[in-house]
């Protein structure tokens, strides 16, 4: 069994990003629903996630979208995340919320709004430089809804002449991660829809670029950790966009649908060396209904959960069991661990960092909901429409 002193000592330095788009308004595709005191640009977004990061100690990065988080002075949006005890983390790209976009962006039959597109992604690149983020990350809404609407060979040919144009602007030390999505808006084909069709152009591409594995983005039953053992084997997972589905691309707090399917991907993290890597654990959920910083507080704390039962595996006693054959006791090994109550760890934990032990209480109690809810009066508030 591993010793609680080292599973301790890796919890302390897990880090888990939180999006920007998390803290505003969200909802179905019918109905965005507002709730007060959600911010109203990406500053008051970022001193939202300031308050995650307080009393979890692990949400030190804030993604953003752009231009849902544009802004004049991106140095002065960097400096005021420091400022609140955090910094800007993946800059997330937006082809699909355009009226170009019908037909796809960078993989659109016109050279036009391919150009358009990819220029966006500069442009993302761009504010990377400027905030000191690490990641540019990708996900194209691009794909057809009937067959001969166009020719899908063609289509990841524009795909990867974007993708290698955008590649060859990145710095040093920054990565390109690609996303994939199985189905939605495009319904006959989409243009990344698997895990298989990203690592292709990431692989292609170069150590640069790698891919991105979004909890909710497969078909029902897929052995998502499966993939995540491949990509980490391969030394091509660049990060997760963590949150639960029952039926598709839920966006649901990440743990809530299956825990035991985050612990399980959680073990193959470890077991692959990627927790102590540069993969990125990243959320990406929207909360429709509940209040956004306790559910983003909630979220982190679930990542942390499934993270020590993944490091209380006893990979001794797995690997004698695997190595005789042994099914049922490996499976038990796993099942173990799994059924550990981490919890009195985790509030050991936090204490040791200097942290209130119970997150969601101590949120509660500092007044920050009822703070925002009396300021932050007039205006726009942030949301993505619908």
């Amino acid at each position: 069994m591993t010793e609680p002193a080292a599973v301790k000592a890796a919890l302390k330095t897990q880090a888990v990003e939180t999006p920007s788009w998390a803290y505003g308004n969200s909802g179905t595709r019918f109905k965005v629903f507002a709730q007060a005191g959600v911010p109203r640009d990406p500053f008051e977004k970022l001193d939202d996630a300031a308050k995650v990061h307080e009393f979890t100690g692990v949400a030190p990065t804030v993604a953003l979208h752009i231009p849902w988080d544009r802004v004049e002075n991106y140095a002065a949006l960097a400096e005021h995340a420091e400022d609140r005890g955090v910094r800007v983390g993946a800059i997330n790209s937006n082809t699909f919320q355009d009226d170009d976009y019908k037909l796809g962006s960078i993989c659109h039959p016109d050279a036009a709004v391919r150009r358009k597109a990819v220029d966006h992604l500069l442009e993302c690149v761009d504010i990377m430089d400027a905030t000191g983020s690490r990641d540019l990350k990708l996900w194209f809404a691009d794909g057809t809804n009937y067959p001969g609407q166009d020719d899908i060979r063609s289509r990841q040919d524009r795909l990867a002449e974007g993708l290698a144009e955008v590649y060859e602007r990145l710095g040093e030390g920054q990565r390109m991660l690609l996303e994939y999505k199985l189905f939605e808006p495009a319904f006959y084909t989409t243009d990344v829809p698997d895990w298989g069709t990203a690592y292709a152009h990431c692989l292609k591409l170069g150590e640069k670029a790698q891919v991105v594995v979004d909890t909710g983005h497969h078909a029902p039953g897929t052995n998502i950790e499966f993939i995540v053992a491949t990509l980490l084997r391969e030394g091509k997972l660049g990060g997760f966009d963590f949150n639960s589905r029952f039926y598709a691309d839920d966006d649901l707090m990440v743990g809530a649908a299956d825990p035991f399917q985050l612990f399980r991907i959680m073990y193959e993290v470890v077991r692959g060396g990627g927790f102590s890597s540069d993969v990125a654990f990243m959320l990406d959920q929207c909360h429709n209904i509940e209040a956004k910083i306790p559910a983003i507080i909630r979220s982190v704390m679930n990542v942390q959960e499934a993270t020590a039962k993944a490091l209380l595996v006893d990979g001794a006693a797995l690997a004698a069991a695997q190595a005789d054959g042994d099914v049922l006791e490996a499976n038990a090994v796993l099942m173990d661990a799994y059924n550990t109550d981490v919890r009195p760890l985790l509030r050991e934990v936090r204490e040791e960092m200097g942290l209130d032990p119970e997150p969601m209480k101590a949120y509660r109690a500092c007044g920050w909901g009822e703070k925002v809810v009396a300021e932050r009066v007039g205006g726009q508030q942030a949301g993505w429409g619908a």
